[in-house]
Formats: C-alpha cells, sequence, structure tokens
C-alpha cells in the first residue's frame, strides 16, 4: 500500500459550465502540484485540457462530456492512468456557499450534501455544480474521501454590524445577510502574508483587493476578516466580468414594474449582461479593454478603477486605518496599469507607488517613504483546499 509521500489529492471546482481540477501529491506532508486542467464548455463544445508538470496545455474534443458529471468522471479518470504507484487519496472541493450552517472544512456524508443542497437558494448558480461533481465521485469511487470547502467560511469572523441588512428582523432571521465570498482566496492570502511580508505586523491591518473577472475585497485585521464587498450574493459590491456590482435596490423594482422583468430575466441581466461587459458592450476581458481605443472601453475601465478606490476608503475606515495594500487574481497579479491607477488614486492615504517595481510585477511596489505598504501576492486557493483536505484525511 502507498506511504503517505505516495498518496495524491484531487481538488474540484465545478462552475457552470466547467470543471477544473488540480492534482497534487504529497511528499513529505509538502503538497506538490503536479498537474492541472479543466473540462471546459460543457453544454456546448466540451474540450478537456490539461497541464503536467508545469508542461504546456494539452487538449483534446470532449463531445460526449455533456453534464459536470461526465466531466467529472472523466478527470477521476485521466488522474487513474497519471498515478502510477500512487494512490488518490481524497478529493477536495471548493463550494460557494456554507451559508450560517458551515464555518469551516468538512468531510462529505450524505448528511453534509444534504446540508449543501438546502442551501442552493442561497447561490443557485454555482452550489448545483459542487453538488454534481461531488456526487460524480461519490458515485465512481464510493470509498473516496471528500471534503467541502466554502468560500463564505472564513468570512464567519465578520463583526455583528458587518453581517446586517437594515431589514425586519424576522427576514434576517431566516438567514438574509452579508455572507462574503472569495474566503479561500483570502484565507490563502493571509496564511502566507507573514511570509510574503515579514515587514508587516502581525496585528497588522491589511486590504485585500482580489481583482478578475468576479472581484471583491476584504480587510484583514489579525489575519482575519473583518470586512468585504460582497454580501448575500457574488454579485455585490464590484463590477465584475459581467456582474453588476452594487446597484440601488430601486432599479430592480424599476425593471420589474416598468419592463416586465421576471426573476429569471433579472438574473440573467446582473449575473451575465453587466459588469465590464455590460458598460463597454465589448468585452468582459480586462486586457481587452484596455487594449481598445474605444470610448466605452474606457469607460468600463474608469469605472472599475473608481469603484475600487471607492470600496478601499470604506475598508480603511472598517479597519480605522490601514497598514497594507494587497493586490492578487487574474486582473491583480496581471494587469499593472489597473494596480498603478488604484495606488495613485490612494495617495491620500500615504501610499506611494515605485513604478518600476510595479511594471516588474513587484511583489513589494511601495517606495520606502510610502506608509501602506503595497504588493503583488498570487492567490491559489486550489492549494489551501488541498491543504484542508490533507488535514481532515490524511492526518486521521
Amino acid at each position: 500500500m502507498p506511504t503517505a509521500a505516495q498518496q495524491s489529492i484531487l481538488v474540484l471546482n465545478a462552475g457552470s459550465s466547467s470543471v477544473k481540477f488540480a492534482l497534487y501529491g504529497s511528499a513529505d506532508a509538502k503538497l506538490e502540484l503536479a498537474a492541472s486542467g479543466a473540462v471546459e464548455g460543457i453544454g456546448a463544445s466540451p474540450r478537456f485540457r490539461v497541464c503536467v508538470d508545469g508542461g504546456d496545455d494539452v487538449g483534446e474534443p470532449g463531445a460526449t462530456l455533456r453534464t459536470q458529471e461526465d466531466a467529472t468522471v472523466r478527470i477521476l479518470r485521466w488522474v487513474e492512468t497519471r498515478l502510477g504507484e500512487r494512490r488518490l487519496a481524497a478529493v477536495g472541493n471548493r463550494v460557494v456557499h456554507g451559508g450560517e450552517v458551515f464555518d469551516r472544512p468538512v468531510v462529505v456524508d450524505a448528511s453534509v450534501l444534504a446540508q449543501i443542497e438546502a442551501l442552493v437558494p442561497l447561490a443557485p448558480l454555482h452550489q448545483p455544480h459542487a453538488l454534481a461533481a461531488m456526487r460524480a465521485v461519490s458515485d465512481a469511487f464510493s470509498r473516496l474521501p471528500q471534503v467541502a470547502c466554502f468560500d463564505t467560511a472564513f468570512h464567519r469572523t465578520l463583526p455583528h454590524l458587518a453581517q446586517m441588512f437594515a431589514l425586519p428582523r424576522n427576514l434576517t432571521e431566516q438567514g438574509i445577510r452579508r455572507y462574503g465570498f472569495h474566503g479561500l482566496s483570502y484565507e490563502y492570502i493571509a496564511s502566507i502574508l507573514p511570509q510574503a511580508a515579514p515587514d508587516l505586523a502581525a496585528a497588522a491591518r491589511v486590504v485585500v483587493a482580489h481583482l478578475g473577472s468576479g472581484a471583491s475585497m476584504c480587510a484583514l485585521r489579525d489575519g482575519r476578516s473583518i470586512a468585504t464587498t460582497m454580501g448575500f450574493t457574488p454579485l455585490d459590491g464590484l463590477p465584475m466580468g459581467t456582474r453588476c456590482g452594487s446597484i440601488d435596490p430601486g432599479v430592480l423594482l424599476y425593471l420589474i414594474d416598468r419592463l416586465r422583468l421576471d426573476a429569471r430575466r433579472l438574473e440573467r441581466l446582473l449575473y451575465e449582461e453587466s459588469g465590464l461587459l455590460g458598460v463597454s458592450g465589448i468585452s468582459a476581458d480586462m486586457r481587452t479593454l484596455l487594449d481598445s481605443d474605444e470610448p466605452r472601453a474606457r469607460e468600463a475601465v474608469d469605472l472599475f478603477v473608481y469603484r475600487i478606490r471607492c470600496e478601499l476608503g470604506s475598508l480603511t475606515a472598517a479597519l480605522g486605518g490601514i497598514d497594507a495594500l494587497v493586490f492578487t487574481g487574474g486582473i491583480g497579479e496581471a494587469s499593472a496599469e489597473i494596480r498603478a491607477r488604484v495606488c495613485r488614486a490612494a495617495a491620500w492615504l500615504g501610499l506611494r507607488l515605485d513604478e518600476d517595481a510595479n511594471g516588474a510585477g513587484g511583489p513589494r511596489l511601495s517606495t520606502a517613504q510610502s506608509t501602506v505598504s503595497t504588493w503583488v501576492i498570487p492567490t491559489d486557493e486550489n492549494r489551501m483546499v488541498a491543504q484542508h483536505t490533507q488535514r481532515l484525511t490524511l492526518s486521521n
């Protein structure tokens, strides 16, 4: 039987049109990424894509991969061919919503699956796909342990007032409150911050900007979430690739009353047709917008930066000051222009940008004279899931 050092962990992240994965090997309890990839285009033109040992992506058509269940089984079968003398010891799953039930990762059983399914109304565009992947694993490998890791769990430390909406208590008692999301990303950044930014005190006041096609920001004190821009759903806060971000609820009433939009049409508008795509009319991809000379593309970028500026001020107020700003996520890690524009707008906080360091991608972006240290720190949600899975399954 393989030793602990010969065991592998598979991480799954199931979405509406893809199932992404990462395969880790364990060497002396240290996790090493062996492969990553995805089945993409589920329901349209599916394709299986994989990157092995840091090499180039290779892919193949996946015409028979019509559902998340099909995709998950395809990934599991591919993993089996790659293990050699190793064995697949456990599967970790990213789950968007843990509601008020789950404040930490848990080993999956029938009761946990039922509780996660009960939370589908809180995340109808995300939760069913994670459930489909977990059930596919259970059907194909009934004895293989699984762990569910929740994007909301990290934010359970939010102070009471930071969780509240100004709604009647009978509604808040039904679970209508701020949950926050991207928690696995923020948890990862908090876990490596002492090594990545060693000059920060343990009790530093840090704002992390997770900027990507989904975007949010989080205020950390002592490595714990005390405020965040997303709320009841991942729709709130910053404008994103196709999501609108914060919006006056009166707009929704107007759309219902005047334009006769029903709930499903509103859902599609707010989640799929708004954000950078809706404002620009061109693309949801920040790279495309930055390369464009179209006025609407510039306006979409300007709005994105403006909202980050506003949320940075709000989160700084929640912290009572700021010691560090961290950029992460696809845009935060890759776009020197967006980082520069945000940092220049934050000069009032005492932040001074080192333009050369920013152009080189950091990791430190601020000058020695800056009273707010500023960093680029790549996030790794998959590794966070793998670590939780290893702790809950291989340590027993």
